[in-house]
């Protein structure tokens, strides 16, 4: 018998300065259509407006500038 290795996922926490919940929906469809295999989630109710992306890979640098590109600030929390 063999031991199958899962892939490991990655966990990319945001501070961002997004507020409203019809904006973190319409920011969330903007980022899958182009990380499709990411889990994305907003929590609007910390104060550092989180925007949390899981998957396989993460890519950051793409995220921030998206975000800055539509208008938001966003920065990876520590």
């Amino acid at each position: 018998m063999y031991s199958q290795t899962l892939p490991q996922m990655m966990v990319e926490v945001f501070k961002t300065n997004v507020e409203a919940p019809d904006e973190s929906a319409r920011i969330i469809g903007e980022l899958l259509q182009r990380y499709p295999h990411n889990r994305i989630n907003f929590d609007l109710s910390d104060c550092d407006r989180i925007l949390r992306v899981e998957g396989e890979t993460v890519h950051t640098g793409g995220i921030i500038e998206l975000m800055a590109a539509i208008g938001y600030e966003c920065e990876i929390l520590p």
